[in-house]
Protein backbone atom coordinates (compact mmCIF):
# COMPACT_ATOMS: atom_id res chain seq x y z
CA UNK A 1 0.00 0.00 0.00
CA UNK A 2 1.53 3.34 -1.07
CA UNK A 3 2.05 6.29 1.24
CA UNK A 4 -0.45 9.14 0.88
CA UNK A 5 0.96 12.60 0.26
CA UNK A 6 -1.28 15.53 1.18
CA UNK A 7 -0.15 18.40 -1.04
CA UNK A 8 -2.21 21.01 0.81
CA UNK A 9 -0.63 20.06 4.14
CA UNK A 10 2.89 20.15 2.71
CA UNK A 11 2.19 23.49 1.04
CA UNK A 12 0.75 24.96 4.25
CA UNK A 13 3.70 23.79 6.38
CA UNK A 14 6.23 25.13 3.88
CA UNK A 15 4.38 28.44 3.69
CA UNK A 16 4.21 28.92 7.48
CA UNK A 17 7.85 27.93 7.85
CA UNK A 18 9.02 30.39 5.15
CA UNK A 19 6.76 33.15 6.47
CA UNK A 20 8.25 32.85 9.98
CA UNK A 21 11.80 32.94 8.63
CA UNK A 22 11.18 35.96 6.38
CA UNK A 23 9.30 37.85 9.09
CA UNK A 24 12.05 37.10 11.63
CA UNK A 25 14.73 38.22 9.17
CA UNK A 26 12.83 41.45 8.51
CA UNK A 27 12.55 42.21 12.24
CA UNK A 28 16.14 41.27 13.06
CA UNK A 29 17.62 43.26 10.16
CA UNK A 30 15.11 46.12 10.55
CA UNK A 31 14.09 45.92 6.90
CA UNK A 32 10.59 47.33 7.58
CA UNK A 33 9.22 45.21 4.76
CA UNK A 34 5.53 45.40 3.91
CA UNK A 35 3.63 42.32 5.02
CA UNK A 36 2.37 41.71 1.47
CA UNK A 37 5.95 41.23 0.26
CA UNK A 38 6.57 38.69 3.03
CA UNK A 39 3.40 36.85 2.02
CA UNK A 40 4.44 36.81 -1.66
CA UNK A 41 7.96 35.68 -0.78
CA UNK A 42 6.58 32.89 1.39
CA UNK A 43 4.20 31.75 -1.34
CA UNK A 44 7.07 31.52 -3.81
CA UNK A 45 9.13 29.66 -1.22
CA UNK A 46 6.39 27.08 -0.91
CA UNK A 47 7.35 25.93 -4.40
CA UNK A 48 10.04 23.87 -2.65
CA UNK A 49 7.31 21.28 -2.15
CA UNK A 50 7.90 20.22 -5.76
CA UNK A 51 11.29 18.77 -4.84
CA UNK A 52 9.33 15.80 -3.52
CA UNK A 53 8.38 14.97 -7.12
CA UNK A 54 11.66 15.76 -8.86
CA UNK A 55 14.62 13.41 -8.85
CA UNK A 56 17.77 15.37 -8.05
CA UNK A 57 21.26 14.60 -6.89
CA UNK A 58 22.70 16.46 -3.90
CA UNK A 59 24.33 19.22 -5.97
CA UNK A 60 21.16 19.87 -7.98
CA UNK A 61 19.07 19.89 -4.80
CA UNK A 62 21.42 22.40 -3.17
CA UNK A 63 21.36 24.71 -6.21
CA UNK A 64 17.58 24.45 -6.43
CA UNK A 65 17.16 25.47 -2.79
CA UNK A 66 19.61 28.36 -3.14
CA UNK A 67 17.77 29.59 -6.24
CA UNK A 68 14.36 29.43 -4.51
CA UNK A 69 15.77 31.20 -1.41
CA UNK A 70 17.39 33.91 -3.52
CA UNK A 71 14.20 34.68 -5.42
CA UNK A 72 12.24 34.70 -2.14
CA UNK A 73 14.61 37.28 -0.68
CA UNK A 74 14.50 39.50 -3.77
CA UNK A 75 10.70 39.39 -3.73
CA UNK A 76 10.59 40.19 -0.01
CA UNK A 77 13.46 42.67 0.43
CA UNK A 78 14.30 43.80 -3.12
CA UNK A 79 17.86 43.79 -4.42
CA UNK A 80 20.02 46.81 -3.57
CA UNK A 81 23.57 45.50 -3.80
CA UNK A 82 25.49 42.26 -3.37
CA UNK A 83 26.36 42.91 0.27
CA UNK A 84 22.73 43.66 1.12
CA UNK A 85 21.64 40.47 -0.65
CA UNK A 86 24.16 38.17 1.04
CA UNK A 87 23.40 39.62 4.47
CA UNK A 88 19.72 38.78 3.89
CA UNK A 89 20.67 35.32 2.66
CA UNK A 90 22.95 34.67 5.65
CA UNK A 91 20.30 35.55 8.25
CA UNK A 92 17.61 33.71 6.27
CA UNK A 93 19.56 30.46 6.56
CA UNK A 94 20.70 31.14 10.13
CA UNK A 95 17.13 31.64 11.34
CA UNK A 96 15.98 28.69 9.23
CA UNK A 97 18.52 26.40 10.89
CA UNK A 98 17.53 27.63 14.37
CA UNK A 99 13.82 27.29 13.65
CA UNK A 100 14.22 23.83 12.10
CA UNK A 101 16.26 22.68 15.08
CA UNK A 102 13.67 24.06 17.52
CA UNK A 103 10.80 22.30 15.75
CA UNK A 104 12.74 19.01 15.69
CA UNK A 105 13.73 19.32 19.36
CA UNK A 106 10.25 20.28 20.60
CA UNK A 107 8.48 17.65 18.49
CA UNK A 108 10.79 14.89 19.70
CA UNK A 109 11.33 15.85 23.33
CA UNK A 110 8.15 17.48 24.61
CA UNK A 111 5.97 14.47 25.43
CA UNK A 112 2.76 16.53 25.67
CA UNK A 113 3.03 17.72 22.04
CA UNK A 114 4.78 14.71 20.55
CA UNK A 115 3.87 14.33 16.88
CA UNK A 116 1.88 17.56 17.03
CA UNK A 117 3.60 19.65 14.39
CA UNK A 118 1.32 22.67 14.78
CA UNK A 119 2.07 22.99 18.50
CA UNK A 120 5.75 22.51 17.70
CA UNK A 121 5.60 25.39 15.20
CA UNK A 122 3.75 27.65 17.68
CA UNK A 123 6.29 27.04 20.44
CA UNK A 124 9.11 27.48 17.94
CA UNK A 125 7.68 30.87 16.91
CA UNK A 126 7.70 31.97 20.55
CA UNK A 127 11.28 30.74 20.95
CA UNK A 128 12.54 32.38 17.74
CA UNK A 129 11.08 35.79 18.63
CA UNK A 130 12.50 35.53 22.14
CA UNK A 131 15.83 34.72 20.51
CA UNK A 132 15.56 37.75 18.19
CA UNK A 133 14.75 40.04 21.11
CA UNK A 134 17.81 38.82 23.01
CA UNK A 135 20.05 39.15 19.95
CA UNK A 136 18.88 42.76 19.46
CA UNK A 137 19.49 43.52 23.14
CA UNK A 138 22.91 41.91 22.90
CA UNK A 139 23.83 43.97 19.82
CA UNK A 140 22.71 47.14 21.59
CA UNK A 141 24.61 46.41 24.79
CA UNK A 142 27.69 44.97 23.08
CA UNK A 143 28.57 48.42 21.70
CA UNK A 144 28.65 49.75 25.26
CA UNK A 145 31.35 47.34 26.45
CA UNK A 146 34.78 48.94 26.15
CA UNK A 147 38.37 48.23 27.16
CA UNK A 148 39.79 50.90 29.48
CA UNK A 149 43.35 51.67 30.59
CA UNK A 150 43.70 53.98 33.59
CA UNK A 151 47.10 55.51 34.36
CA UNK A 152 48.11 56.65 37.84
CA UNK A 153 51.47 57.92 39.12
CA UNK A 154 53.04 54.54 39.83
CA UNK A 155 50.79 52.02 38.10
CA UNK A 156 48.18 51.42 35.46
CA UNK A 157 45.11 49.22 35.43
CA UNK A 158 43.23 47.58 32.57
CA UNK A 159 39.49 47.21 33.03
CA UNK A 160 36.39 45.92 31.30
CA UNK A 161 34.10 48.94 31.21
CA UNK A 162 30.47 49.61 30.45
CA UNK A 163 29.30 52.93 29.00
CA UNK A 164 26.30 53.82 31.12
CA UNK A 165 24.32 56.74 29.72
CA UNK A 166 22.63 56.96 33.11
CA UNK A 167 25.89 57.82 34.86
CA UNK A 168 25.72 61.61 35.15
CA UNK A 169 27.97 61.89 38.20
CA UNK A 170 30.05 65.07 38.40
CA UNK A 171 32.00 66.85 41.07
CA UNK A 172 29.57 69.66 42.01
CA UNK A 173 32.48 72.09 42.57
CA UNK A 174 34.85 71.39 39.67
CA UNK A 175 32.22 69.78 37.34
CA UNK A 176 34.63 66.96 36.53
CA UNK A 177 32.86 63.81 35.32
CA UNK A 178 33.22 60.75 37.55
CA UNK A 179 33.67 57.16 36.41
CA UNK A 180 33.10 54.30 38.84
CA UNK A 181 35.74 51.62 39.45
CA UNK A 182 35.78 48.56 41.67
CA UNK A 183 37.81 49.32 44.81
CA UNK A 184 39.98 46.19 44.36
CA UNK A 185 41.84 47.90 41.50
CA UNK A 186 42.70 51.16 43.28
CA UNK A 187 46.00 51.12 45.18
CA UNK A 188 46.48 54.76 46.26
CA UNK A 189 43.46 55.05 48.53
CA UNK A 190 45.29 57.40 50.91
CA UNK A 191 44.97 60.22 48.36
CA UNK A 192 41.21 60.24 48.04
CA UNK A 193 38.89 63.17 47.47
CA UNK A 194 35.43 63.14 49.04
CA UNK A 195 32.76 64.22 46.57
CA UNK A 196 29.14 64.73 47.68
CA UNK A 197 26.54 62.97 45.57
CA UNK A 198 22.81 62.50 45.60
CA UNK A 199 20.52 59.91 44.03
CA UNK A 200 16.76 59.43 44.18
CA UNK A 201 16.96 57.42 47.40
CA UNK A 202 20.32 58.23 48.91
CA UNK A 203 22.96 60.90 49.38
CA UNK A 204 26.44 60.78 50.79
CA UNK A 205 30.15 61.19 50.08
CA UNK A 206 31.92 59.26 47.33
CA UNK A 207 35.61 58.50 47.65
CA UNK A 208 37.41 59.55 44.47
CA UNK A 209 40.97 59.59 43.17
CA UNK A 210 42.54 61.60 40.37
CA UNK A 211 44.26 59.53 37.65
CA UNK A 212 46.75 60.92 35.11
CA UNK A 213 45.02 59.82 31.92
CA UNK A 214 42.62 57.33 30.43
CA UNK A 215 42.51 55.32 27.20
CA UNK A 216 39.16 53.99 26.03
CA UNK A 217 39.48 51.34 23.31
CA UNK A 218 42.91 52.74 22.45
CA UNK A 219 41.80 56.37 22.29
CA UNK A 220 43.14 58.79 24.89
CA UNK A 221 41.16 61.62 26.44
CA UNK A 222 42.60 64.83 27.94
CA UNK A 223 39.54 65.90 29.83
CA UNK A 224 39.95 66.10 33.61
CA UNK A 225 37.91 63.51 35.46
CA UNK A 226 37.75 61.59 38.72
CA UNK A 227 37.55 57.91 39.56
CA UNK A 228 34.89 57.03 42.11
CA UNK A 229 35.61 53.99 44.26
CA UNK A 230 32.82 51.49 44.88
CA UNK A 231 32.52 48.18 46.70
CA UNK A 232 30.72 46.40 43.90
CA UNK A 233 29.48 46.84 40.32
CA UNK A 234 26.35 44.85 39.57
CA UNK A 235 27.09 44.10 35.91
CA UNK A 236 28.65 40.73 35.11
CA UNK A 237 32.25 40.96 33.93
CA UNK A 238 32.42 44.75 34.36
CA UNK A 239 34.91 46.54 36.63
CA UNK A 240 34.27 50.13 35.53
CA UNK A 241 31.22 52.28 34.75
CA UNK A 242 32.09 55.03 32.27
CA UNK A 243 30.60 58.50 32.21
CA UNK A 244 29.35 59.53 28.76
CA UNK A 245 30.40 63.16 29.22
CA UNK A 246 34.01 62.03 29.69
CA UNK A 247 34.08 60.86 26.08
CA UNK A 248 33.32 64.35 24.85
CA UNK A 249 36.93 65.27 25.64
CA UNK A 250 39.73 65.92 23.14
CA UNK A 251 41.59 62.92 21.73
CA UNK A 252 45.26 62.51 22.57
CA UNK A 253 45.77 60.55 19.35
Amino acid sequence: MGMKVYLDVIFFINYIYDFIILLSSSILLKRNTKIIRIILGSLFGSLTMFIYFIRMNNVELFLYKVFISSVMLVITFNYKNIRYFFKNLYYFYLIGIILGGLIFFINNNAFFIKNNLIMGIILSIICIFYYIKNIKDLKTNYNKYLKVKLYFNNYKIVLNAFLDTGNKLKDPYTFKPIIIVNKDYIKEKDKTILVPYKTCNYEGLLECVKPNKIYIDGIGYKRNFLVGITDRINIDGVDCILNESLMEGIWLK
